[in-house]
């Protein structure tokens, strides 16, 4: 995993994305856990969005966040 995840190039691409606009979070940690957003609708609308990363540093597309929690219907009492 360690090695096929640093000859991909667009882990380097998000990299060095991340590097130039100065990015300073949490660097604690292994790194080499791949994570995912989820919407998640009320009652039995279920998943409207899932995003799983592919490789390290792949972000989500915020528009398609906000319409899919636009999607959210109330959940009757």
């Amino acid at each position: 995993m360690i090695m096929s995840g640093l000859f991909r190039f667009g882990v380097w691409q998000n990299f060095f994305r991340a590097w130039k606009n100065g990015y300073s979070g949490n660097l604690e940690g292994e790194g080499f856990t791949l994570g995912g957003v989820y919407v998640i609708g009320a009652g039995r609308q279920g998943v409207l969005l899932e995003h799983r990363e592919k490789e390290f540093g792949d972000k989500v597309s915020l528009p398609a966040v906000l319409e899919a929690a636009e999607k959210i219907k109330p959940q009757a009492s």
